[in-house]
């Protein structure tokens, strides 16, 4: 047994890694690799024998603007072990040496960890936080009902371009910034079924429909007023929820609500800089999940 490291333009060692991703979660990294939009931050360590990926654990390199300050955090993902080789403690031994090659190095290790796992990520020395989730209050969603952003697909190739462009350059809309955000966004939205662009603003957003209307990412190179964004939406009322924590500046215009990842995830740190997430308010960027 071999544990293997930072290999992604490696395409034997990636192609065992898109086996065990596509077994374990119905994806894999091809596409985005062969984009051009994998671009380092993504490194991850699996233990391999006679050429089959039995285990992975992911280091995410996420650089964060909070509240005006920059941190560096490791989010951990892609925590996955081969059903023929589980309970053989093959995830512990990959999470505690990732977690030893990167705890001094950062100002906090943290993870969106499933339901099932967690006594796992406890007994690793993981502990629990609750993020804040925020809502356009529903005056302002009335506000405006003129549709002013339309989907970038069927827009041409240079409105595309323009959109990576931007995503590389936009300036800050959130108080819990990415700032290394375009490999990861790009991960979610490299085919722009969800990108709208609104020409006389110049600003692109990302929204979700699966449970009510998500905006979860604004991306302009220079700054856009959230009321701008809501009125151009085309809404006639209902609910807005925000994937992001709003600008202090947009506070008032939302109500927010403490969330622990309801069934999806409960949201574990290592590090004392990520309990101020959940002083300060905050919620991890949607499309910055890894």
């Amino acid at each position: 047994m071999e544990l293997i490291s930072n290999y992604m333009t490696d395409d034997s060692s990636r192609k065992m890694l898109n086996e065990l991703t596509q077994k374990t979660f119905g994806f894999d990294f091809e596409g985005w690799v062969r984009g051009g939009y994998f671009e380092g931050d993504y490194i991850p360590y699996s233990l391999v024998e006679d050429g089959r990926m039995l285990a992975n654990v992911s280091a995410n390199r996420m650089h964060f603007m909070q509240r005006g300050v920059e941190k560096d955090y490791i989010q951990i993902g892609t925590v996955m072990t081969d059903e023929s080789y589980r309970k053989q403690g093959l995830g512990r031994k990959l999470m505690e040496h990732v977690i030893s090659t990167y705890e001094n190095e950062c100002d906090g290790i943290y993870l969106f960890g499933n339901l099932s796992a967690l006594e796992f990520y406890k007994k690793l020395g993981f502990r629990t936080i609750n993020e804040c989730r925020y809502f356009v209050k529903e005056e302002y969603c009335k506000a405006g009902s003129v549709k002013g952003f339309v989907p970038v697909n069927g827009l041409g190739e240079d409105i595309r371009k323009r959109y990576q462009e931007m995503v590389r350059s936009t300036c800050y809309t959130s108080s819990f910034e990415q700032i290394n955000k375009y490999a990861l966004q790009m991960f979610y939205t490299a085919g722009m079924d969800n990108v709208s662009y609104a020409e006389d603003i110049d600003c692109f957003i990302v929204t979700d429909d699966e449970d009510g209307l998500v905006l979860q990412s604004v991306i302009c190179k220079e700054k856009v007023s959230l009321t701008d964004v809501i009125g151009r939406l085309g809404l006639e009322g209902g609910r807005l929820r925000l994937g992001f924590t709003p600008l202090d500046e947009d506070m008032d215009l939302c109500t927010s609500e403490i969330y622990d990842g309801a069934d999806d995830y409960r949201l574990f740190y290592r590090g004392d800089a990520l309990l101020q997430v959940e002083k300060d308010r905050l919620y991890f960027p949607e499309l910055s999940h890894a």
